[in-house]
């Protein structure tokens, strides 16, 4: 036990399927550090529940009681890290908690059950949870929520049984158990009740799949405010669609202007822009690392702190950009130290597919116990196109193509060559050796690519494990199951001893 990586037996923390027996030892420095920074989110937690709107929510709304689990969280996403790869997963992720805290609230203070702020209501436009927010750059003076993101996404990645009675709601009414448990989710919550019924008008994408189209059209009606879809075309790739989706977002903005009365303010819309261009240079800056023997912002701390500055900041909060500033600085330095993200990089890994949102600290799990770095996951390969901040028709093709390319679609719709080809183009540039495949049960558009995966892995002698799960119903995949399949690979095919003994096989079941 001492500050050196892989010096604590982290499977002992698990007692009786739970977590918590103490906290981890990472030597004085970074205990210390980590201790003062478990405190901060415990002030954010305070704080928010200081407000009366949101002591009202927490009573009010069945999924808020998950985000009791916020502290839990943060110990679950930076186990096992030491130095900068700590301080890069607090930054972000502590950005990340407060930023939806802000939501919650905003959402509360409207909500004609516990706020009431009409004045504030009327000044909101809802997006759905896979709807990026870049088009409320040019509207100042309005207000973007989604209401999905804290009751479904967020919840479920605080406390792994957080969704799993509103999928219950959903089969009950009659919708087959085989659709994917993200839509049924969203569909349980409208269908109990549960949705925060706020915002003067709501814009909507056609997503990645007819399930999550379903959940669009009857969330849309128990919304009951005017309801935009956004029909960006499937085939993206193509040069042919390209007029049609800037037409299609032209009109989202059409449709904003009538619903509120607000016009799009461009020069607004470009300095917004050019922060959202600064934070996709970032993000390279990050792959670039990551393409050197010494990795620094990878698996959850590029992950879902990404999710966060593309899809939901958009360029509007300076604050996500001061911190891709620190993260970069502190990756550098790990870079230039030559610090390892675990005590042995055995393999560098590119996880592909839609991760599990109860277990999005699987990549630390496999950075702990086997030595595998996720370099990167395929919700972050989005566009990193730079959007023109200066001339308006280039802009609204820009946009258009960030639209067509977000985060959930732009490798499930497309075809062949978003879908399959370019994860060998990613690991041949992040010198990739290994595949963590997800393999969703609920997810029809990426199982058809089964056998052209194992045929192509074989083709660029790249490993690939399947891992299967269930998205947000951990009872028809656990998070024990998830990791059997790695050992299973790890041991029979590689031959190979795990790095920590203790996480091979444990407990969590009964764990947040």
């Amino acid at each position: 036990m001492s500050k050196a990586l892989g010096s604590e037996r982290l499977g002992k923390f698990y007692t009786s399927g739970k977590t918590g027996k103490r906290r981890e030892w990472r030597g004085l420095k970074d205990t210390w550090y980590d201790y003062t920074q478990w405190l901060k989110i415990w002030k954010v937690l305070l704080k928010f529940m200081l407000n009366k709107n949101n002591i009202k929510g927490f009573f009010r709304y069945r999924w808020m009681m998950n985000y009791l689990a916020v502290p839990d969280f943060f110990n679950r996403h930076t186990q096992g890290m030491r130095d900068e790869q700590l301080r890069i997963a607090h930054s972000g992720l502590g950005l990340i908690v407060s930023d939806v805290c802000d939501m919650i609230a905003d959402i509360f203070r409207a909500d004609p059950e516990i706020g009431n702020d009409t004045e504030f209501n009327s000044k909101i436009v809802l997006f759905d949870e896979n709807m990026m927010s870049e088009i409320m750059d040019g509207f100042p003076n309005l207000k973007w929520l989604s209401v999905e993101v804290p009751s479904v996404y967020g919840v479920s990645m605080m406390a792994q049984e957080s969704c799993s009675y509103y999928v219950d709601v959903t089969q009950e009414y009659g919708v087959p158990s085989d659709v994917c448990p993200m839509p049924a989710a969203e569909l349980g919550v409208a269908l109990a009740d549960d949705f925060p019924l706020i915002g003067v008008c709501a814009v909507q994408c056609n997503t990645t799949c007819d399930g999550s189209l379903m959940g669009n059209g009857i969330e849309a009606r128990s919304f009951k405010i005017p309801t935009f879809q956004l029909a960006v075309p499937i085939r993206h790739t193509q040069d042919s669609v390209q007029d049609y989706a800037a037409e299609e977002v032209l009109n989202a903005i059409h449709f904003i202007e009538e619903q509120t009365g607000e016009t799009f303010d461009w020069e607004h819309f470009f300095k917004c822009m050019k922060v959202f261009n600064q934070e996709t240079e970032y993000m390279l800056e990050w792959l670039d690392i990551s393409k050197t023997q010494y990795p620094q912002v990878t698996g959850v701390s590029l992950a879902l702190y990404r999710y966060g500055v593309y899809q939901a900041a958009g360029g509007r909060n300076n604050e996500f950009l001061n911190v891709d500033k620190k993260i970069t600085a502190l990756a550098m330095k790990g870079y230039k130290e030559k610090h390892l993200c675990t005590k042995e990089h055995r393999h560098r890994a590119i996880t592909w597919g839609v991760q599990a949102a109860y277990y999005t600290a699987f990549p630390i799990w496999l950075q702990n116990c086997w030595g595998i770095v996720p370099l990167a996951d395929m919700l972050s390969m989005v566009s990193m196109q730079k959007i023109n901040t200066e001339d308006k028709e280039k802009a609204i093709y820009d946009l258009a193509y960030l639209y067509e390319n977000m985060i959930m679609r732009n490798r499930s719709n497309g075809g062949y060559e978003v879908g399959v080809e370019a994860l060998w183009r990613y690991c041949e540039e992040l010198r990739a050796d290994m595949v963590i495949m997800y393999s969703h049960m609920g997810c029809k558009s990426m199982s058809g690519y089964h056998g052209l995966f194992e045929e192509e892995a074989r083709k660029h002698g790249v490993h690939l494990i399947w891992v299967t799960h269930a998205l947000m119903k951990p009872s028809d995949a656990t998070r024990r199951d998830m990791r059997t399949e790695v050992n299973r690979y790890m041991r029979t095919v590689l031959r190979e001893e795990p790095l920590d003994p203790s996480l091979e096989e444990y407990d969590d079941g009964n764990a947040w």
